[in-house]
């Protein structure tokens, strides 16, 4: 907003009001401009927010709910929403044709696909005993940072990082943080030390192992 007068934008707000219609909502505002103490009114005019299904990935399993966005709000994937199941990242778009895309305006969206950022991150996690795997997937908080050539306890064994699987990339060197990692990749050590214990971080254990490396 801009003073009729000068044409300074800089504007104190006096007084708002607002109103509803049925499609519409009106705010009213008394304004003074700072500039020329100008006062003057102004008012302007949205559609209402409107409600979109959210579905939120919640690891293994999803729920449901809507959440309410100005149709004229452009939404993208990565975008952080807010609903009545609380904070989730916006994962993927789908419109009223079923097409998938990674950016649009809310009134052409069907549904939003997103992933609670209120939980721990899930990360798989695999050990290769000469061609035999030893698999778990663990809950980390999402800032919690892994790295290449750590040695990490899980039960009684020790393994040794050897590659971090992103969402985006393999890593061969360098740390990520657990929001981002889908796997671990591991080769099981005899070292008596260990950069962190994450045995108590299982949630799912699969696969069998032919023997225990332990310290």
């Amino acid at each position: 907003m801009e003073c009729p007068i000068c044409n300074s934008e800089d504007i104190e707000t006096l007084k708002s009001k607002v109103t509803s219609s049925k499609k519409n909502e009106i705010n009213d505002f008394l304004l003074k401009c700072n500039e020329c103490s100008n006062v003057f009114k102004e008012h302007t005019t949205f559609e209402k927010p409107k409600p979109i299904r959210l579905i939120i990935s919640e690891n293994e399993s999803s729920k449901r709910t809507n959440v309410d966005i100005y149709p004229d709000d452009n939404l993208s994937v990565g975008d952080i929403l807010i609903s009545d199941l609380g904070k989730s990242e916006i994962k993927s778009i789908e419109l009223k044709n079923s097409k998938r895309i990674k950016s649009t305006i809310a009134k052409d969206i069907d549904t939003i696909w997103a992933s609670s950022i209120d939980i721990p991150s899930r990360i798989g996690i695999s050990v290769n005993f000469k061609g035999v795997t030893q698999a778990y997937k663990v809950d980390l908080n999402r800032d919690f940072r892994v790295s290449v050539d750590d040695v990490v306890k899980i039960e009684n064994m020790l393994f040794k990082v050897r590659i971090i699987k992103t969402l985006k990339k393999k890593m061969t060197r360098g740390s990520a943080k657990a929001s981002v990692i889908r796997r671990v990749y591991g080769d099981p050590v005899n070292y008596n030390k260990y950069s962190y214990d994450l045995t108590n971080k299982i949630a799912i254990k699969k696969g069998n192992k032919k023997k225990i490396i332990s310290n």
